[in-house]
């Protein structure tokens, strides 16, 4: 059963995501929160699978909400997506810094709520790869400059390919047709990277592959 919290300060878009959610036989609504300060405790308190975190909120938004969770040792296991009214909010770049692990619009089809949810407990995928891409495309041209990350000298060689395809946007299934391997070899891949540099989820692992110089502005094909 995957445990999901709402963190949103309008109740009827609660309402909505909650019944959806409920309605699913492996996923259970356990929290709804109408602010970030209510949202963090209830994190602490329960401890959600998923957190559905929306970006604007008053007392403490849903950014500085984010940081709080995401820098808390006993919350490691919490994966937040963030809910924004724009596929490309400016706040965006900065939640995934901050540790996030996936972002949806709150227009999203019901569909592709249920699925995200479900990815990002499994850790398999940032957002629906059309959105991943456009979101990336747009980290990408604001990002400084690429410093050295000095874990990177830990990685094989296929880590660093498997890294770079996913700091390109590839989901695990494209990864395997990319390097002609099986969907589980290349899941394995992306965790072993994952727990060599230390990252959260596949979100911090393309901010990683940016800030490294591994992938580069005008890379996207």
């Amino acid at each position: 059963m995957i445990r999901v919290l709402l963190a949103d300060d309008q109740s009827l878009v609660r309402a909505g995501f909650r019944a959806l959610l409920d309605a699913q036989a492996d996923i259970e609504v356990v929290a709804e929160a109408a602010d970030g300060e209510e949202a963090v405790r209830s994190i602490r308190a329960l401890r959600p699978d998923v957190v559905l975190m929306d970006i604007r909120m008053p007392l403490l938004d849903g950014l500085a909400a984010t940081r709080r969770v995401t820098g808390d040792p006993g919350l490691c296991e919490v994966k937040v997506v963030m809910l924004t009214t724009f596929e490309l909010d400016e706040y965006v770049f900065a939640a995934i810094r901050s540790g996030a692990s996936g972002f949806l619009v709150k227009d999203t089809e019901p569909e592709e709520l249920l699925r995200a949810v479900r990815a990002v407990v499994d850790g398999d995928a940032l957002l629906s790869p059309g959105v991943t891409r456009r979101l990336i495309a747009e980290f990408a041209a604001r990002s400084k400059e690429p410093a050295a990350v000095g874990e990177m000298a830990r990685l094989t060689e296929r880590e660093r390919e498997v890294m770079a395809l996913v700091g390109i946007g590839l989901s695990n299934e494209e990864i395997a047709r990319r390097l002609v391997v099986s969907p589980l070899t290349a899941k394995t891949h992306v965790s072993r990277t994952m727990v060599k540099l230390g990252a959260r989820d596949r979100a911090q692992l393309v901010v990683l592959a940016y800030e490294s110089g591994l992938v580069r502005p005008g890379w996207l094909g």
